[in-house]
């Protein structure tokens, strides 16, 4: 299972969970990622960084000041890119 086709499960089990349709079996918890680094590491903006994410400027901002954590598909894509900074550019190329 390549991570496109996980994370399509992960959203896939989070609706249902939401609609009832599924009981909360696991609770997965990742380490807070330092967006600054892993930006940083990537040698890329910003800008680049947020449009390959999906987000806006001003969220990249807030996470990499602390101000806010990333949650959730974010958190999990954060902790992919870190352990494996190529999907970045499969990301970015999307």
């Amino acid at each position: 299972m390549n991570i496109y086709d996980e994370l399509q499960t992960s959203l896939q089990e989070a609706v249902d969970i939401k609609q009832g349709r599924k009981a909360a079996s696991r609770i997965t918890r990742h380490e807070v990622a330092d967006v600054k680094a892993i930006r940083a590491h990537l040698h890329v903006s910003q800008a680049e960084f947020a449009k390959a994410m999906g987000t806006s400027v001003d969220t990249i901002k807030s996470w990499e000041a602390k101000r806010r954590n990333p949650t959730g598909l974010a958190a999990k894509v954060l902790a992919t890119i870190r352990d494996n900074p190529s999907f970045f550019n499969e990301l970015a190329a999307r």
